[in-house]
């Protein structure tokens, strides 16, 4: 068999059959080398080197922080400060986890740490006030998809090492703009949602209570502000921001707040670590998978082929962002950044998009993939938070998926909005 379809049969066999995907990737990269005759020890050796980079340092720390802030009542904080800014409108409950999922995500850059963290605090709520155990859940777990879009995000810092060193401050200025446009289309919808369906609004909490939630609201966000800030003015680094995050969590969490004490931080770290080994895996077996690919030339293989179906920019864009979003229903977001940065960048650069509008475009269409079955993470953690399933709950995330989809296609035609502030700090 040719080497190429060695790589594609191996690695959708041991999908189909339910291997682990980190071990689909390192498996179909191994047999694949063997085919070709290359000695399985570099295999080994693309998988070591995927992870021994210094800016992949900020992702355990980045999860870490994550960690700290849901534990240290962060989130909580969090919620209670967009609760005053939203709860009265039709349907707030609805919008204030919206927008507490664009403040949190700011904070944490974890889709997975919004909903595990206040997923429990919005979905009873919001039960409780009238509103559909499904569509709660539906909306916590669509708004989380601003924590992979907007910085601090490790996904970001992922893309750039695929990428071959594209700039992080750049990337995390990129998100800003579309992680905003996201959450205010899920605004949009769940509005008319709650006119349709009755949802009440809320009731602001007094002057005095406004200003005590407003002042610990904008001390857990002033975590997002030293981050990005430090980061865009050279302060510091992206490994060195994710640090500090941290030390900052836990000094908002054990002395301001005072919800964790030091004996807590142990088993956080721990918890941590678990999420951080998985994660790191799946990053050293899919490098070693996009060596493979990039050995074989299938970049130019695959570019060949969309120029060879049309050259009409706009048809091979929306081809691409179609094809995003199926493999984002069957694959996590780590390892297809790894898998398939390689592989289309070279493709939307031919067509004049720049590698950080393509970042934000497919981590925008792997956010949708993350609402999805039958492999969407965000689903599975939002039905287990909200004790619902997974059927009821994708009917009522398809509602939420076509504002989503604008702003992908927005994104996608409009590059100025992923590189004004990028442009502008620059």
């Amino acid at each position: 068999m040719e080497p190429i379809w060695v790589l594609v049969s191996t690695f959708s066999f041991f999908l189909v059959i339910g291997l682990p995907i980190a071990f689909c990737l390192a498996t179909s990269s191994l047999l694949t080398a063997m085919a070709m005759g290359i000695p399985p020890l570099i295999v080994a050796q693309r998988i070591a080197r995927g992870v021994q980079s210094v800016p992949l340092i900020a992702i355990p720390l980045f999860v870490l922080a994550g960690s700290i802030m849901a534990k240290g009542g962060i989130a909580k904080r969090i919620v209670d400060f967009a609760y005053i800014l939203v709860g009265p409108f039709k349907g707030g409950l609805a919008m204030v986890n919206c927008v507490q999922s664009m403040f949190f995500g700011g904070v944490s850059g974890s889709a997975i740490a919004d909903i595990s963290s206040t997923g429990p605090i919005m979905i009873p709520m919001m039960v409780e006030k009238g509103y559909d155990r499904e569509f709660a859940t539906a909306i916590t777990v669509a708004s989380s998809t601003q924590g992979i879009i907007i910085p601090p995000s490790h996904n970001m810092i992922i893309f750039a090492m695929a990428a071959g060193g594209v700039s992080i401050a750049d990337l995390f200025l990129a998100g800003y703009i579309p992680g905003i446009m996201v959450g205010l289309s899920l605004m949009i919808t769940s509005y008319f949602i709650a006119i349709k369906r009755g949802y009440p609004r809320e009731q602001r909490p007094s002057f005095k209570e406004s200003v005590q939630i407003t002042k610990d609201g904008l001390l857990s966000l002033l975590a997002a502000v030293i981050i990005v800030g430090g980061i865009a003015f050279g302060i510091f680094t992206a490994t060195e921001a994710s640090a500090i995050a941290v030390l900052y969590a836990a000094f908002l969490g054990i002395f301001i707040y005072k919800e964790i004490t030091f004996k807590d931080l142990f088993p956080i770290v721990v918890e941590s670590v678990k999420t951080i080994c998985t994660v790191l895996f799946l990053i050293g077996a899919a490098s070693a998978f996009g060596w493979i690919i990039t050995y074989l030339q299938v970049p130019a293989l695959v570019t060949n082929f969309f120029l060879s179906l049309t050259t009409n920019r706009i048809i091979i864009f929306l081809l691409i962002n179609v094809l995003l979003i199926l493999l984002g229903m069957v694959m996590d977001v780590a390892p297809l950044i790894v898998i398939v940065t390689p592989v289309l960048l070279p493709v939307v650069q031919s067509l004049g998009m720049s590698s950080i509008t393509f970042a934000v475009v497919l981590l925008l269409n792997l956010g949708i993939g993350l609402t999805t079955p039958p492999v969407g993470t965000g689903l599975f953690v939002g039905c287990s938070v909200g004790k619902t399933t997974m059927e009821k709950t994708a009917k009522s995330t398809m509602i939420l998926w076509p504002g989503m989809i604008l702003v992908v296609l927005l994104v996608t035609f409009i590059p100025t909005l992923t590189t004004f502030l990028p442009n502008l700090f620059n």
